[in-house]
C-alpha cells in the first residue's frame, strides 16, 4: 500500500508514463471534457482540490520546462491571485496565450487532472523537461 506521494492510482498512472515533453493539462472545474485525453477527475466540490493543490502534490516528482496559460487569466484575476499562480510554477518558462491559442494545444497533451477550482481561467498546460 503506498504511504506517500500521489495516492490516487489513476493519477500516478498517468504521471508514470509523462516523458521530455510531453504535456499535461491541470484543469479547473468549468474545462470541457475532451474525448480521446484521458481525464483524471478530481474535483469534489468547488475549490476541492484546487489546480494550485495538484501542481503542488505532483511537483516533487515532475519536472517542469514550460507552462501555458491563457492571457484572459491575467485580465480576470487580481493581482495576488495572479502572484501565486506565478510563484508555483517559477523555474519554467511561462507563456500567456489567448485561451483560443491554449486550447488548440489540448489534443496533443497526454492527459488531463481536473480539478474542482473555481478560479477563472486556471487551466494550466505543463511540459515535462
Amino acid at each position: 500500500m503506498l504511504k506517500t506521494g500521489i495516492l490516487n492510482p489513476q493519477l500516478a498512472s498517468l504521471l508514470a508514463r509523462v516523458r521530455h515533453t510531453n504535456t499535461l493539462v491541470i484543469a479547473d472545474r468549468g474545462f470541457p471534457f475532451w474525448p480521446g485525453i484521458e481525464t483524471v477527475d478530481l474535483s469534489i466540490v468547488d475549490n476541492l482540490p484546487t489546480v494550485l493543490q495538484v501542481l503542488a502534490a505532483i511537483r516533487p516528482n515532475y519536472v517542469i520546462g514550460k507552462a501555458w496559460m491563457a492571457q484572459e487569466f491575467l485580465k480576470v484575476n487580481t493581482k495576488p491571485v495572479q502572484k501565486r499562480f506565478i510563484t508555483a510554477l517559477r523555474g519554467a518558462s511561462l507563456k500567456f496565450e489567448p485561451h483560443v491559442d491554449f486550447k488548440k494545444r489540448v489534443p496533443h497533451t497526454i492527459g488531463l487532472i481536473r480539478t474542482g477550482d473555481a478560479t477563472p481561467y486556471a487551466n494550466m498546460i505543463l511540459e515535462s523537461a
